[in-house]
């Protein structure tokens, strides 16, 4: 991206940013749409830690030949007709982030939704916070875990925009929140109220999204901080290790993924003779296809195949009321020292230092 000369403008009223990041989705359910965005995804080296010369040919030779018609299918099961879930569920988060941090805040403060695939873009949103006059930004990845594929890649968007900017913002990150209390509580109580709303099921599972084991072997903190979440939770239920356990799911490929998987976990318990099961997926924050429609569709077919019968996949946070605040403590407590959030700030003194100094460059032949 290159630089506008409308990102400076004297005298403008300067503001913070908080960029929500999540992984994206494609612009409808259709094989085309879904190449396109099969490609950027796993073009993404965070993604695939393949040497490109290998990987490249088998994405574009193989990959995206056959596997676009087959995600398709997928996508149009869960589509609405507002769109994407994810999409869909991200815009409602943003709009009730900034509602609440417009009632906490004094200064001005703009939230603006980035996908790190697909569309609105990161690139996007970013411009979009350029143009509102962010002058700080607090990048906010929407995954709870941190792994280097999804928090790190998000931040490998946001450097790479900011390659062609200018006058670059102040930047702080969230890398993740997986053992953040209000996190904690808020998953603790999604449960509660499922299980207010029907009988617990035997045993809770909780599922994450798979990555290759050699990501773990690498260094990558996002297995351990699955299992750290998963404990946290089942404590504020005060569940017995023996109700509870932890699996993985989405694997892609031949290599070995963490585990155990999610499906294979599923049908255990039913061949074992368990008949009724909660599902929760904390790692992801709002709905989307991995949840829609592999966990609480495809999933729920192993299970009751294999013997179960009854079978509960529980939401995600998506908008819920709990989660949006959650959402904007974690920015306020991130945004703490700067201007917009220090309560203490003389605001009028400072509109009319603004004025003045637009005043000065104007007459110094500055544009407006």
């Amino acid at each position: 991206m290159t630089d506008t000369p409308t990102f400076f403008r004297h005298g403008r009223r300067p503001c913070t940013g908080i960029l929500l990041a999540n992984l994206g989705t494609p612009e409808a359910p259709t094989a085309p749409a879904l190449r396109r965005y099969l490609a950027q995804f796993l073009s993404d080296p965070r993604v695939v830690e393949v040497p490109r010369l290998v990987w490249l040919p088998v994405l574009h030779g193989i990959i995206l030949r056959t596997r676009p018609a087959k995600s398709a299918k997928k996508y149009r099961q869960v589509w609405t007709p507002e769109g994407s879930p994810l999409l869909t569920i991200s815009r409602r988060q943003g709009a009730g982030l900034q509602e609440r941090l417009d009632k906490r805040v004094l200064g001005l403060v703009r939230v603006a939704v980035g996908m790190r695939y697909g569309e609105p873009s990161i690139p996007g949103a970013l411009e979009e916070l350029r143009r509102q006059g962010a002058e700080r930004i607090l990048l906010l990845p929407l995954y709870p875990q941190y792994s280097a594929s999804t928090t790190a890649s998000s931040f490998d968007a946001l450097a790479a925009t900011l390659g062609g900017w200018r006058w670059l913002p102040e930047l702080r990150v969230v890398n993740g929140y997986h053992d953040h209390p209000p996190y904690i509580r808020a998953l603790a109580d999604s449960i509660r109220i499922a299980w207010q709303q029907g009988q617990p099921g035997q045993r809770l599972l909780f599922s994450f999204h798979g990555l290759p084991k050699r990501n773990l072997l690498a260094g990558d903190p996002y297995h351990c901080q699955c299992h750290k979440t998963a404990r946290l939770v089942a404590q504020s239920l005060d569940l017995p290790d023996e109700r509870w356990a932890v699996s993985f799911q989405s694997r892609f490929g031949p290599a070995e993924w963490l585990k155990p998987y999610t499906d294979e976990t599923l049908g255990e318990w039913a061949r074992q003779g368990l008949k009724a099961v909660d599902v929760i997926c904390p790692g992801f924050s709002a709905d989307c296809l991995e949840t829609l429609e592999e966990i609480a569709q495809e999933n729920r077919d192993i299970f009751l195949q294999a013997g179960g019968e009854a079978y509960r996949y529980i939401p995600a946070l998506n908008d819920r009321p709990q989660h949006l605040d959650m959402l904007a403590d974690l920015v306020v407590a991130h945004c703490q020292g700067w201007p917009e959030f220090d309560p203490h700030r003389d605001r009028k003194e400072e509109a009319r230092q603004r004025q003045r100094g637009r005043e000065r460059a104007l007459a110094m032949g500055a544009e407006q």
